[in-house]
Formats: C-alpha cells, sequence, structure tokens
C-alpha cells in the first residue's frame, strides 16, 4: 500500500509541471491574441512575470511555443517581439485556411456523429446569446471552438495540424477585426447558421462552400484592420496598468 501511495504521489509530481505550462502557455497566448501588445512590439517579460507569477524559466519555455505557433518571433539575446505580418502575407495564410475550412466542412459531412452535431448546435445556440449580449470575447471563444470542431469531426491528424498552425498566426488578427468591424458580426452570424445548418442535414459540398465564403470575408475585414491600425511604433504596452481590465 505504502509503495502504491508513493507511486500515486510521484505521478502527480510529474503531471503537475505539465499542466501548469499548459496553463500559462493558455494565458499569454490569450494576452497576446486579446490585443494588449501591439504587432511587433517587444514582449514585456519581466511585466509578464509579475502578472502570471512566474519565473523567467517557465516564461520563456511558453514563448518558445508562441513562437512556434507563429505568434511572436524570438530574437537572437534580444528577448521577443510579437509577430507583424503583412496584407500579403495576411491573404496568403487565410487562402490556406480557406481551403483547409472547406476540406474540413465536406469531410466533416461524411464522418461527424450525430451527438457532434448536436454538440455544435448548442455552441452555437451559446454563441449567438453571446452576440446579443455584445460580450465578444466569449463569442469568438465559441466562435473558434466552432470552427475546430469541424476540422477536428474530419478525422484527419493532417489537415487538424495544418489548420491549427496557419490559424494560431492569424488569430490575434482575427479577434482584432471582431473588435473593429462589430457591423459585420450579424453578417458572420447569419453565415454561421447556414454553416450549421448544412452540417444538421450533411450536406458537405454546401457546407464546404459556405465555410470557404466565410473565411475569405474574414480575410477583408482582418486586411481593413490592419490598413487602418498601423503599429504607431510606441514602446510595449505596460501588463501591469492592464491587470485589473483583463482578469
Amino acid at each position: 500500500m505504502n509503495n502504491l501511495l508513493r507511486a500515486k504521489s510521484l505521478e502527480v509530481v510529474e503531471t503537475s509541471p505539465a499542466s501548469l505550462h499548459d496553463d500559462l502557455l493558455g494565458q499569454i497566448r490569450d494576452f497576446i491574441v486579446e490585443g494588449h501588445l501591439e504587432p511587433g512590439s517587444r514582449i514585456p517579460e519581466r511585466e509578464l512575470c509579475e502578472r502570471f507569477d512566474v519565473s523567467r524559466t517557465p516564461l520563456r519555455e511558453a514563448l518558445k511555443v508562441l513562437a512556434s505557433e507563429g505568434l511572436i518571433e524570438l530574437l537572437p539575446n534580444r528577448g521577443a517581439r510579437v509577430r507583424q505580418f503583412s496584407e500579403q502575407d495576411i491573404r496568403h495564410l487565410f487562402e490556406l485556411i480557406a481551403g483547409l475550412d472547406a476540406l474540413a466542412g465536406r469531410v466533416a459531412c461524411e464522418r461527424i456523429s450525430d451527438e457532434d452535431i448536436a454538440r455544435i448546435e448548442r455552441m452555437h445556440l451559446e454563441m449567438y446569446s453571446h452576440y446579443i449580449r455584445q460580450e465578444l470575447t466569449d463569442y469568438f471563444r465559441l466562435n473558434q471552438k466552432i470552427h475546430q470542431s469541424i476540422v477536428d469531426a474530419a478525422q484527419n491528424p493532417f489537415l487538424s495540424s495544418s489548420y491549427a498552425a496557419a490559424n494560431a498566426m492569424v488569430r490575434r488578427l482575427r479577434y482584432s477585426a471582431n473588435l473593429l468591424r462589430r457591423d459585420r458580426l450579424s453578417d458572420a452570424m447569419r453565415e454561421h447558421e447556414a454553416m450549421v445548418d448544412a452540417l444538421r442535414r450533411r450536406n458537405g459540398e454546401e457546407l464546404s462552400k459556405l465555410m470557404f465564403d466565410h473565411m475569405r470575408g474574414k480575410c477583408e475585414a482582418v486586411c481593413e484592420y490592419m490598413r487602418e491600425h498601423q503599429p504607431s511604433g510606441r514602446p510595449a504596452a505596460d501588463v501591469s496598468a492592464l491587470r485589473d481590465s483583463t482578469t
């Protein structure tokens, strides 16, 4: 019994750091996605350590992961900065994402279970309630989960990994574009309603086209956001000053 207890204790010790790493990684990713640091701005490591109550080592490990996702860039001996894309970069990325979404929609209609369709419908209704209340952070979170769920329903690991890599690089800009183009949210909701309806009927060709057109429209919104919000060149945001507004 004592050996068993020791084994269980050891197991907890071994898995806990991974859980803490994933939690920190998610918090920093969301912080950047939600626009608290401008494109091209330096990552303020000291302030982030204070904000998330961690040392430099776990912070830098998380930054390495975010760099591999394309969200930030590591600078040799100079820390890191938020990645900055050109409009051409964005158009190329969204061409890829639109194509992956279209493929996912077509294949998902062939492979998705009735239970997963019902789950996506529930997420859509929850997203709509956030849209009505103008709770944009939660709206965006559900929006992303719906797209990811359709990709997952295609049951193709290569498709999933390609989608995750491309989407990670534009997630911050997609979030920011939602804040800028609130007038387009009603159009996006109608598009999502049509997508869920096509999925419910398992019409792969229709869902594929809807998802492709939806992402092309999102690309235009993101490019408009980029043109209207060019980096100002000011230093990185004072993270500690944002503590109250983001917790």
